[in-house]
């Protein structure tokens, strides 16, 4: 560890009775959203009042930090650099500030979690009771799943990605349960057999639920093993319109298996296997390493790890047992 002393600590001790250190959530806010009335919003600020915000922000770093682009704002890379430090930051002000003990019952702050319409109706109404009950004054948000989900967490827009695509290397990843896959068809389809050989499989169109901006890489990364490619009739944003899209079609719909099990005594469709070569896949969850000791982190990950086990009936992991970078 680095000691300040003598007049490397005086010069560093000016700059912080320079700044005011209570703009440092605004930023973060502001970061994130890289709307200024968006943060207002969140804020519980006027639009103009926010403006000022950013006005004194920029006065304190010495630079824009955002830049109005055509698509709206974008950090600078003095932006980009305080965003990627200012989450570990504000997190350890917390702590500090907390001490190392948290009790959900009495915290308050936010959570934001990305996952897919799947997780949300496979784990919601088990988590989001016990959520509200054991901590009423903490606020949760739930995003869609998508391309820069990963990127969120890294930069501190998000806490946790829940999903079955594994985490890049700069993330923390931990497996909750194995899950199968199942085909969803229409009642009328032509295959008619209670499992999908691979011909089957690549003879017909498919609805892809686009996920991460790369369809669903569970299975195309299995399909491209052997060297194959299906044909994809349709892409949707969410499971649910992948269901909603088979009826009186020759569409074929690969889903965990999870969200095909209400389907299976519904007249409108009908379930079947997938081929042998598509073998379970991992489902999990995404964190960054910063939060690792975090308790109120802890907290989240546990309740997510006990609402998988209720789901799925399978005994949760230990906290530590995770999937580092190296690791993978």
């Amino acid at each position: 560890m680095c000691c300040l002393h003598g007049g490397a600590y005086a010069v560093a001790m000016s700059h912080l009775r320079n700044a005011d250190l209570n703009l440092l959530q605004a930023l973060a806010v502001l970061l994130e959203e890289r709307h200024v009335t968006r943060a207002a919003d969140r804020f519980n600020l006027s639009q103009s009042a926010m403006s000022r915000v950013l006005h004194k922000l920029r006065e304190m770093f010495g630079d824009e930090l955002l830049v109005r682009t055509r698509s709206g704002y974008e950090p600078t890379p003095r932006g980009q650099q305080i965003q990627s430090e200012l989450a570990e930051l504000l997190l350890r002000l917390e702590a500090l500030l907390r001490g190392d003990t948290f009790d959900p019952a009495t915290a308050n702050g936010h959570f934001r979690i990305h996952c897919t319409d799947f997780a949300t109706s496979q784990f919601g109404p088990i988590l989001f009771p016990r959520f509200f009950r054991e901590a009423p004054g903490i606020s949760l948000t739930v995003a869609p799943l998508s391309d820069q989900s990963f990127t969120d967490v890294e930069q501190g827009r998000a806490d946790l990605v829940i999903t079955g695509v594994v985490a890049p290397h700069a993330l923390r990843w931990e497996t909750l349960f194995e899950e199968e896959f199942a085909c969803l068809m229409s009642c009328d389809h032509p295959v008619t057999g209670n499992q999908l050989t691979m011909d089957d499989f690549i003879a017909y169109p498919h609805v892809v639920v686009d996920l991460l901006g790369m369809g669903q890489a569970m299975v195309e990364r299995r399909l491209d093993e052997y060297g194959l490619r299906r044909p994809v009739g349709l892409r949707v944003p969410y499971f649910s319109a992948a269901v909603a899209a088979l009826p009186g079609t020759e569409l074929i719909a690969t889903l965990p298996r999870h969200a095909v099990l209400e389907y299976v005594d519904d007249p409108a469709y009908r379930v079947a296997a997938p081929p042998d070569e598509l073998p379970p896949f991992p489902y999990g969850i995404a964190w960054h390493p910063r939060v690792d000791g975090d308790p109120a982190h802890q907290w989240l990950r546990r309740v997510m790890r006990e609402t998988a086990t209720q789901v799925t009936g399978r005994a949760p992991r230990e906290d530590g047992d995770v999937t580092a970078a190296a690791d993978r």
